[in-house]
């Protein structure tokens, strides 16, 4: 596995594992940090504010993550069991007229498309909140992660309640 994919993986292991990083406390910051990242963690010297904030968004950029996952999670299992949850229109489905196509055409899309773009996505909601936890709880690094992680929290609100709401 080179680097880059390594790194990926465990950013996207990150960005999952740290919506109970919040709760967990520094240790489970810590043991996310090496074990994940093969990073050192870093000495937290936040104040109440600073550990508040970092809990409410690490709980609202992992849910984020989370639904991400869930909505991977659906598209491989529509993909790949296409016969059974399509509406039996081969003809008009994609890779149609016949079943073969279509479920080797949805299976495809699911395996070569949604996984990895969605492993991505997930991949850097963690970066997201690995710059966040570092800005709010070290006082160090950029100040572009706590805007984008609000703006990341309503971007997946109103896609949530749009998905939630689909006829």
């Amino acid at each position: 596995m080179t680097e880059s994919l390594r790194g990926a993986l465990g950013f996207a292991g990150y960005g999952l594992v740290a919506v109970l990083s919040g709760f967990g406390g520094a240790g489970l910051r810590a043991w996310a940090a090496r074990r994940l990242l093969g990073r050192e963690p870093f000495a937290e010297r936040a104040g109440v504010g600073g550990r508040a904030l970092h809990l409410v968004l690490s709980v609202v950029v992992g849910l984020v993550a989370w639904f991400v996952l869930f909505l991977i999670c659906i598209a491989l299992v529509r993909g790949i069991a296409y016969p059974s949850v399509g509406g039996g229109d081969y003809e008009n489905s994609w890779g149609g007229p016949t079943l073969a196509g279509a479920w080797a055409v949805h299976a495809l899309l699911a395996i070569a498309v949604v996984l990895p773009i969605g492993t991505l996505l997930i991949a850097a909601l963690g970066v997201l909140q690995f710059a966040f936890a570092r800005r709010l709880l070290v006082r160090a690094g950029a100040w572009w992660p706590l805007p984008v992680a609000v703006l990341v929290t309503m971007a997946g609100a109103l896609f949530f309640v749009a998905w939630t709401h689909q006829a």
